[in-house]
């Protein structure tokens, strides 16, 4: 662990600082508990809401710190929790619950609450044109349109739980492939006239667990 010269480890460092500048009161430790990615985001969103209200009436606009971690044991070295937690502030500052953001460390964000009259203040988008879904992979034509319906779907859900925003389209058709293989990896020991029955069955139950 790094250390300052005759001094304590930098991250110890760092906490006290941290502590400091938000205390208890203001930090949101989700770390420690390692919930799943959904669970995550209920905790927080119901946090974040409630801090907005506890610290209206202050002078400044209230930071808080959510400590996500970076997820140095989760597949890829990437943190499904901490993506899934960077889309939902993007989310609630569409509805007026957070000013701003910042990452503080690689496993932490530094958010700054909306004045709670923001809540009744939000414009509502503006109406656009809708546009015609991306064409499905070619690899997936095979498939009945009703499976391939159901893989964009779920695509499009892990996407949005990975905080993937904007040009969200462009990465639409390799997510479809990467669940398509993942779910029918599980399935090749069905017989073949059942396995898309079975794929169909395996990303509902998917979906599921994502509302």
């Amino acid at each position: 662990m790094p250390r300052r010269d005759g001094g304590r480890p930098l991250s110890k460092l760092r906490e006290a600082f941290d502590e400091a500048r938000f205390g208890r009161s203001r930090t949101l430790n989700l770390r420690e508990s390692l919930p799943t990615a959904a669970e995550a985001v209920a905790r927080a969103e119901a946090w974040l809401r409630h801090q907005q209200v506890q610290q209206s009436g202050t002078d400044a606009p209230a930071e808080v710190l959510v400590i996500t971690g970076r997820g140095n044991n989760s597949e890829g070295g990437v943190s499904v929790v901490r993506s899934a937690i960077e889309g939902l502030i993007h989310r609630l500052k569409q509805r007026g619950v957070v000013l701003r953001h910042e990452e503080h460390t690689a496993g932490s964000f530094v958010i700054t609450l909306a004045p709670v009259k923001d809540l009744w203040t939000v414009r509502a988008p503006k109406q656009s044109v809708a546009e015609p879904p991306p064409p499905d992979p070619p690899s997936l034509d095979a498939l009945d349109r009703e499976t391939r319906q159901l893989l964009r779907q779920l695509a499009e859900r892990s996407l949005e739980q990975l905080g993937v925003r904007g040009d969200r389209d462009r990465f639409v058709e390799g997510e479809m492939v990467r669940q398509f293989s993942a779910l029918s990896a599980t399935l090749a020991s069905a017989e073949p006239r059942d396995r898309e029955k079975l794929l169909r069955a395996a990303v509902r139950r998917a979906l599921e667990e994502y509302d």
